[in-house]
């Protein structure tokens, strides 16, 4: 009974000096909701690149072949990928999907009316095991190949486009272009295709990009139809995925001639570039393709990492300055509760009780503010800043409420407020009966 009693007091006193607590839970609110908003952008960026990224470079482990007799193509035969698959299976890294792709360097050259336009890359791709990829890209024009419309063009003779290059060709959906790559061994080659999409995507990694059946490509390239470039692997969970990689590793080097791990790209192109016999594989993690833009994330985390600490810092001097204040009005006030009969532990539970809820409501105003926010920060533009479109979402700047994340900020704003009450609480509550009566004169 006197536990609940207790409730109802501090609730009572809460709403009694609301007016005492408004400039802390001004500072609360606005504190908690910037500290979350930045955070939430900051997790939307890191996740957004993450995934281009991921699907730039097809898989969160990529196994990449290289082979001394190609030159820079990048070769995976069937023998070694049966062995890959082994390696795959024996590991037990519990993969989600796996994909195929053949790479074209920056050698491929798309003609249409008059015009040409050099590629950075031609993939060549396998259209129905990558067919939820293709269907969840954004779309300028998409020609729709089924038994529905049997005027369209086969898989097998469609590409598509990044809009940029289509822009650039004056190209779009149904038109036939022709696409010029190099051969194995060195010789020209050509191929025509139909538009089967144009893809907004004007990001690093899709810039100058075009899609292509992986078979077709292939022969293209006088590779056998089985041979590919890279094997993409997608994991279940991306936090243990260097845990992964050193299984795989383990397993393939039994199997394969493999490359050694490294962890960035400027070591990545020194070991691919030492001379070997025959095909090395090198198993490559994301963060080594991005290690470039893991710096400009990095420097960012360190600008919200010290927002995040000064907001901290700003709500624990408010809190502090406010309780010492309200504490010292309401003396008299416990020193009656204290001569009725409470104990000193009452008054703290009260007192903090008071410090729960008045946290709770803070919260719930914040949660409000960064909504706010967020609906504010979609009128923003952010296309002008060259190459941050790998950082958005359909070209805006969204956010992403992690549990772990909110559950750290809302467990920050609890610990930063009960600290900086619990001293001041406690010396009022330990504080001699007759000086809390005469209100300390």
């Amino acid at each position: 009974m006197k536990f609940f009693t207790l409730i109802v007091l501090a609730f009572k006193y809460l709403v009694r000096y609301r007016r005492r607590y408004f400039f802390l839970f001004i500072a609360l609110s606005m504190g908690f909701s910037i500290v979350s908003f930045l955070t939430a952008v900051k997790d939307s960026m890191d996740t957004n690149v993450y995934k281009s990224a991921q699907d730039h470079y097809a898989g969160d482990i990529v196994a990449v072949g290289y082979d001394s007799s190609m030159g820079a193509l990048n070769y995976l035969n069937a023998d070694t990928q049966a062995g890959l698959y082994q390696a795959v299976e024996k590991a037990g890294i519990e993969e989600t999907h796996i994909v195929e792709r053949t790479i074209f360097g920056s050698n491929g050259v798309l003609y249409f009316n008059g015009g040409a336009v050099r590629l950075k890359y031609v993939i060549g791709v396998d259209w129905d095991n990558e067919a939820s990829y293709f269907d969840s890209l954004n779309y300028r024009e998409r020609l729709l190949v089924s038994a529905k419309n049997p005027s369209a063009a086969p898989e097998g003779d469609l590409i598509y486009l990044s809009a940029p290059v289509a822009s650039q060709l004056n190209a779009r959906a149904g038109d036939s272009l022709i696409l010029e790559v190099n051969t194995r061994w060195g010789q020209k080659n050509t191929g025509v295709f139909i538009v089967g999409g144009i893809v907004e995507d004007s990001t690093i990694f899709g810039y100058y990009k075009a899609y292509i059946d992986r078979l077709v490509l292939n022969r293209l390239l006088l590779l056998n139809d089985e041979d590919c470039s890279l094997v993409g692997i997608f994991v279940n969970d991306r936090r243990d995925v260097e845990e992964k990689r050193a299984l795989l590793q383990e397993e393939l080097q039994d199997r394969l001639q493999t490359g050694p791990i490294v962890y960035d790209r400027d070591e990545l192109i020194k070991v691919s570039a030492e001379s070997h016999d025959g095909i090395r594989v090198f198993l490559i993690t994301l963060s080594v393709y991005l290690s470039e833009v893991a710096d400009l994330l990095d420097a960012m985390n360190i600008i919200a990492y010290f927002l995040y600490a000064m907001l901290l810092i700003i709500m624990m001097v408010s809190a502090l300055v406010t309780y010492r204040l309200i504490l010292h009005e309401r003396r008299r006030e416990l020193g009656t509760m204290r001569a009725i009969g409470f104990y000193g532990a009452d008054i703290r539970f009260i007192l903090l009780l008071e410090t729960f809820g008045l946290t709770l409501v803070s919260l719930a105003a914040g949660m409000i503010l960064v909504l706010l926010f967020q609906w504010l920060v979609t009128f923003i533009p952010f296309t002008w800043f060259p190459s941050f479109e790998i950082f958005l979402q359909d070209g805006k700047l969204e956010t992403l409420y992690l549990p772990r994340t909110v559950a750290v900020n809302i467990l920050a704003v609890f610990v930063s407020l009960f600290l900086a009450a619990i001293v001041p609480v406690y010396r009022s509550s330990r504080e001699p009966l007759p000086n809390m009566l005469n209100g300390g004169r």
